[in-house]
């Protein structure tokens, strides 16, 4: 089969234990992003299967229409909200995806919590430039954590939280509040409070058009001066325009995110701000993730190559 690998951007992928999986089929990885269909086209043509990296390139219905050899999208991790499915269904491709893992998003979006409470990017800059304790960091201990979503990665940065002595409050819709109540952490009473309360507050909502937004300006307006705002999960959760607003407003008093409503990222107003920290999504950017992602893509690859691929989310709906 000739599978193309795109938006590889660490040019990593060859590297992996999971790449030798593909031996005696042709590859061909692409290292940057394009968004440009005819570009896209011209990669893709030749294509028997497309190995996804998460949401990077999306699959749109006009797109698939003019590569007619494609057979395969195998996605790496569970989602393929970014794929076309209706139009897969159309034109007979057949999309697989694999598993995840929380661990590595829950454990940068920890990296996340420390960074921006005790400013510790910025006194590294202040270090090197040769500036000795120039900020004021806050500690964690006492302090309230606000969870928004209690699955599986709010799960374990609730857990964080306790184990650094915090305060869990959470909230979500009612399935969430009833495993946070049955695990013994508080529930706030409502959205209004769940913000005003919170020191620090981690989204970890999955994107759908009920969440789109759910964070609204009056919320972000409602929170502390000292607290701060995380966001591993994705950046359109919150309304448009309102994060750069609130953060210029000095609620919160700072943000720190992993994530913007279209990457890559080489300019952002809010990369001009002093409250505002960022990396380049890198939750799930990580060697056991790669390793357990492409495993399974792989894994996908082969078992459709031999007539027995597993389920096919396209025939879903």
């Amino acid at each position: 089969m000739h599978i193309v690998i795109p938006d590889d951007y660490q040019d990593c992928v060859r590297e992996l234990d999971a790449f030798a999986k593909l031996a005696g089929h042709q590859v061909t990885i692409y290292t940057d992003t394009v968004s440009d269909e005819d570009e896209l086209v011209e990669r893709f043509k030749d294509a028997d299967a497309l190995v996804l990296i998460r949401e990077r390139t999306p699959i749109t219905a006009s797109l698939l229409a003019r590569l007619p050899k494609l057979k395969l999208i195998s996605q790496t991790g569970g989602g393929a909200a970014h794929v076309d499915m209706a139009a897969c269904r159309e034109h007979g491709v057949v999309v697989l995806a694999g598993t995840g893992s929380p661990y590595a998003a829950a454990e940068l979006t920890w990296g996340l919590v420390l960074s921006a409470m005790r400013r510790i990017p910025e006194e590294v800059e202040n270090l090197k430039a040769g500036r000795w304790q120039r900020t004021l960091g806050t500690g964690l201990k006492g302090r309230t954590l606000g969870v928004f979503g209690y699955g599986k990665i709010g799960q374990l940065v609730a857990r964080y939280g306790q184990a650094f002595e915090m305060n869990v409050l959470v909230w979500g819709r009612e399935g969430t509040r009833q495993r946070a109540a049955a695990a013994g952490l508080e529930v706030a009473a409502s959205q209004e409070e769940f913000f005003k309360r919170s020191d620090v507050l981690s989204l970890h909502l999955r994107l759908n058009p009920e969440t789109r937004g759910i964070v609204t300006a009056a919320n972000l307006a409602s929170m502390k001066p000292t607290a701060v705002l995380v966001n591993t999960s994705r950046a359109p959760l919150v309304e448009a325009g309102a994060l750069e607003a609130a953060l210029k407003a000095g609620h919160p008093g700072m943000a720190a995110v992993d994530v913007f409503d279209e990457e890559p990222v080489l300019e952002h107003t809010l990369l001009a701000l002093p409250n505002f920290l960022a990396t380049p999504h890198l939750g799930y950017v990580e060697k056991d993730s790669y390793e357990l992602y492409f495993g399974d893509a792989f894994e996908n690859v082969l078992a459709f190559d031999a007539g027995t691929p597993g389920r096919n989310l396209a025939e879903e709906g």
